[in-house]
């Protein structure tokens, strides 16, 4: 199914999906006559190649991401360090299922890719199957682990014929999405699914 993706502040960016490939971009105008058919998602904000966060080890592997039925024994929030270690210990099998947790949260955070090496092979099943690409460390690490790295590490460019694979943020240009941080995505597209939406 083609699918047209334009946000309101950046509508010269549109990106013209065809399955898990970007088939157009440019101008929505100019898409929308090109494939008057194509199925129209409209985002508020500015669409971009999406982010790549440097921390994927620590947050998919270092760190245990509670479902919500388990709120009483282990609460709500990420769990880290010498506790995080026991959970994993105790049960390897939640790796798991704590990696996809962790995924969502990344991808509500407009992250379409991580780097750093995965060495835990339900993680890097997780990672491969939600369809996150794998990239390089920047030199100079960001400050502390967080699903809001700083700075932010934004994606090169999307191509034509490349991985549809981009994030949308409710900010009106790039300095205020560096400003307000990543937690304004209002939705994520992994190799054309519609992966994150903003409720």
């Amino acid at each position: 199914m083609l699918t047209i993706h334009v946000a309101e502040a950046s509508p010269e960016a549109a990106v013209l999906v065809d399955g898990a490939s970007v088939a157009a971009l440019g101008p929505y105008e100019d898409l929308a006559a090109v494939r008057p058919q194509a199925r129209v998602r409209r985002w508020p904000g500015i669409l971009t190649p999406g982010l790549l966060n440097p921390y994927g080890p620590e947050i998919l592997e270092g760190t245990y991401h509670p479902d919500p039925r388990e709120a009483d024994e282990f609460g709500t929030r990420p769990v880290v360090g010498e506790r995080a270690r026991e959970i994993f210990r105790a049960d390897p099998s939640r790796a798991g299922a704590s990696a996809r947790r962790g995924i969502q949260q990344l991808f509500a955070h407009g992250t379409v890719a991580v780097a750093g090496e995965l060495r835990s092979r339900a993680v890097v099943d997780a990672v491969r199957r939600a369809g996150l690409a794998l990239g390089q460390r920047p030199p100079n690490q960001p400050g502390p682990v967080s699903f809001s790295p700083s700075p932010l590490v934004l994606l090169p460019p999307l191509t034509v014929g490349g991985p549809a694979r981009f994030a949308v943020f409710d900010v009106p240009d790039r300095p205020s999405l560096v400003r307000l941080g990543p937690a304004t995505c209002v939705a994520t597209v992994v190799e054309g699914r519609l992966v994150y939406r903003r409720r």
